[in-house]
């Protein structure tokens, strides 16, 4: 490996830092802002969800609902892999943060399924309320929504408590 390979790889507190920032911001966005949008963010994640529809309704018409939530979760996913696979762990551990920041949102969408007021893109149909239905759980949507925040924010620590004790073994090894 050659030295600039493991410049880029090696955790430092300055890549920690940040990887804390981006998450004490988003979750910042959603537990202090009105919207709970987390600017540029959120517009890449809302593209993604908006593009999984058709792309997914490819194969059937009737997983179309579910391609939005699921290209918006793929996508941190794959990029985590692949940090992940390259040997950076901060990558990674940003892109776990963008995954828990894409759930908190996903939340948000669930427990509005009964009452629809969040505007929607294009004023399509609302996904969780027909997904909820389909399953026959509309009457918990805020129960499922409470349990996805909770996942969102476990996967967020679980990101920052991995890095930080991959940050402090690697400081141990020197």
């Amino acid at each position: 490996m050659q030295d600039s390979d493991a410049d880029s790889r090696s955790i430092t507190l300055a890549r920690l830092a940040a990887v804390a920032a981006f998450a004490l911001l988003c979750l910042g966005f959603h537990w202090l802002g009105e919207s709970g949008w987390v600017p540029i963010l959120d517009s890449a994640n809302l593209a993604l969800h908006e593009a999984g529809h058709p792309l997914i309704g490819m194969l059937s018409g009737q997983l179309t609902v579910y391609g939005g939530t699921i290209f918006q979760l793929a996508f941190p996913l794959a990029a985590a892999w692949h940090f992940q696979r390259g040997g950076n762990s901060t990558g990674a551990a940003a892109a776990m943060v963008w995954l828990g920041e894409n759930l908190l949102n996903v939340a948000r969408y669930m427990a509005d399924a009964r009452v629809q007021e969040l505007p929607l893109v294009g004023n399509g149909d609302h996904d969780w309320a027909e997904i909820f239905n389909r399953w026959g759980v509309l009457q918990l949507d805020t129960r499922v929504a409470g349990l996805t925040r909770w996942l969102a924010v476990l996967i967020i620590g679980g990101a920052l408590l991995w890095l930080y004790r991959r940050w402090q073994a690697q400081r141990d090894e020197r």
